[in-house]
């Protein structure tokens, strides 16, 4: 069904945007599109958000995992550098900083009619998307900068991908454990 579907770029296309409103809806859902509960996470005083996004993790480390133990699927991971890295993260961090809302929950937001998500936010994107585009042949070089290849941490251990899995789950379980008991 995979392989068929790795063919059919339409459906593929549908089938992500299908997938995206139903990842807004839960975002929706689990209030983490509101901009009160995302300033409230940033100054440490609803933990909402991380324990969203911790589940979302797991659940997902999982699956993938699953799918590919089942033949589904495979792992392409994409190469990184710290050049790519570290300008990725400031403007991820400042942007979220500034607007209350990352990259999914400002589009979340704007499901719901959030003004300042659509102007600030996916406006904001696309503009971004914009200027790195144009400069992006002026950026290229320092943006392969300190490469570290495609490492994922079974590779950098040496281990194989399930040990891993269940471990990192059971942490971030322990650390859910943890956050919900201190009640945050």
């Amino acid at each position: 069904m995979l392989k068929a579907l790795h063919d059919q770029k339409g459906a593929q296309l549908l089938l992500g945007f299908l997938l995206g409103v139903g990842f807004g809806f839960l975002l929706q859902k689990g209030s983490v599109t509101y901009y009160d509960v995302i300033i409230n996470q940033l100054l440490l005083k609803d933990f909402t958000v991380v324990k969203i996004m911790l589940t979302a993790m797991v659940t997902g480390m999982i699956g993938v995992h699953l799918l590919v133990g089942l033949g589904l699927a495979q792992l392409h991971p994409k190469p990184g550098s710290w050049g790519t890295l570290i300008p990725g993260a400031l403007i991820f961090g400042v942007g979220f900083g500034i607007l209350g809302y990352c990259p999914g929950t400002a589009v979340g937001a704007v499901g719901h009619g959030a003004l300042d998500a659509l102007a600030g936010g996916v406006l904001g994107m696309l503009a971004g998307a914009a200027v790195f585009a144009a400069l992006y042949p002026k950026l290229a070089s320092l943006l392969q900068k300190g490469d570290f290849g495609d490492a994922t941490f079974p590779r950098l251990f040496g281990l194989r991908p399930w040990p891993v899995v269940i471990v990192v789950a059971l942490m971030v379980t322990g650390l859910l454990y943890a956050i919900e008991n201190a009640g945050l």
